[in-house]
């Protein structure tokens, strides 16, 4: 690995691939938020690095769906020899390097581990491990065949019983934030303010020369001009990730969250995409966790069952990690188990 300051804006210098969560546009969007971005070159390739004070003078350091690995597998040894290489740039109080591996072909090996205590798995992930990975390279006919019966047939009677989908983008936002606390409240998930997605919005219309901003768009499921489901999703490269969605309780018989899908994936197929994420599924189909409903909604669109390693903690200062990890385990404990009653 080897490792320099990058300038943002010259582009042609470096590749920053199509993973949204790498780019000068996620740089940004954190950046609006309390997080420090790093970006360096690694090899030619974009790497960004996040930075937050947490109390004082500590700091943890966070890289969302990164780095990129060229062989088929991390090894503790790698992920160390990355950190030592990373340390002279972080803060002389950051006591934590959080790794967010991208992608599921590379398999952390439980022996090495085991010779490399001070690598830790995290207690929770930040972004979702597993996911499902929907090919567009099909005609549109190859992408329905190759879904479940049930998710064409709920398609098609969400299109018969008058569901119309349209497309928007910040001026959309209210309503759907409206939708989007009621799942919250719901499903008892914690959100993000509205001035977060806002911004989300508003990083990417912003498309100077230099920039390799993703296109957000908000899609919207109605009926008789009800706004009863929204997905925002972004396009990056030759990739389309669902990122966040909300539902209304009301006329969930229509099934509208298989048309917006639906036209999401056929209006990313159209855009160039390859690939199209849905971002996040439980790690099997086990009836009895919480959001297997969820599971059964993603995989019905086909594709392939993705399931990346996950966050793992590099401590930086041991003593001090030691600390921040009990605090996340009754932060944990609070939002699994009080929250969630």
């Amino acid at each position: 690995m080897s490792l320099s300051v990058f300038n943002p804006g010259l582009s042609s210098q470096i590749t920053q691939g199509n993973n949204i969560f790498q780019s000068e546009f996620w740089a940004k969007m954190k950046a609006s938020f309390g997080w420090k971005p790093l970006l360096f070159n690694n090899n030619g390739k974009l790497l960004l690095v996040l930075v937050k004070a947490i109390i004082g003078k500590y700091s943890i350091a966070y890289i969302p769906h990164g780095p990129e690995n060229q062989g088929n597998q991390y090894s503790g040894q790698q992920l160390k020899k990355i950190g030592s290489n990373l340390r002279q740039y972080l803060p002389k109080g950051c006591f934590l390097l959080r790794y967010d591996l991208p992608d599921g072909k590379f398999q952390i090996d439980p022996f090495v581990f085991n010779f490399t205590p001070e690598l830790k798995k995290s207690l929770s992930d930040i972004q979702p491990p597993d996911t499902v990975i929907l090919s567009l390279r099909g005609s549109e006919d190859e992408i329905l065949k190759g879904m479940k019966s049930k998710t064409r047939y709920n398609i098609r009677l969400a299109l018969k019983k008058g569901i119309v989908v349209t497309k928007s983008g910040i001026e959309g936002l209210d309503i759907w934030y409206r939708l989007y606390q009621e799942t919250a409240a719901r499903d008892k998930i914690a959100i993000h303010s509205k001035n977060y997605y806002q911004k989300v919005f508003e990083l990417s219309s912003n498309k100077q020369e230099s920039d390799k901003n993703p296109d957000i768009i908000l899609f919207n499921a109605e009926y008789n001009n009800e706004v009863l489901a929204g997905i925002i999703v972004s396009i990056y490269g030759d990739r389309a990730t669902y990122l966040y969605g909300a539902s209304s309780g009301r006329h969930r018989n229509l099934m509208p969250a298989y048309a917006l899908q639906w036209e999401a994936l056929k209006y990313s197929k159209q855009k160039g995409c390859s690939e199209y994420d849905f971002f996040g599924i439980p790690p099997d189909e086990n009836p009895e966790h919480p959001m297997s409903g969820l599971y059964r909604f993603k995989t019905g669109f086909g594709g392939n069952i993705l399931h990346r390693p996950g966050c793992w903690d590099l401590p930086l200062k041991p003593a001090v990690y030691m600390v921040y990890r009990w605090a996340e385990t009754a932060r944990l404990f609070y939002y699994k188990k009080i929250r969630k009653r």
